[in-house]
């Protein structure tokens, strides 16, 4: 078996996802912590119409209300 096994079974990101997972649970509760709100992310769209932006829209904006500073 070669180390790149996973491949077979999931994706790169889901990879990625998991052992990043698996890094931040295994910090000490301050870093911890730390690193869970560098992971916290905002998706919003915004529909643009003759060179002109529209409105910003979340696309989950309960999430949205702990963040403090908007996604760019």
């Amino acid at each position: 078996m070669s180390s790149a096994t996973w491949r077979n079974v999931f994706t790169y990101n889901k990879y990625a996802q998991i052992t990043a997972r698996a890094v931040r649970q295994s910090l000490k509760e301050a870093e911890r912590v730390a690193a869970e709100k560098r992971g916290v992310t905002a998706l919003r769209y915004q529909r643009w119409e003759n060179g002109v932006g529209g409105a910003q829209v979340y696309l989950n904006p309960e999430e949205d209300k702990g963040l403090s500073k908007p996604a760019v």
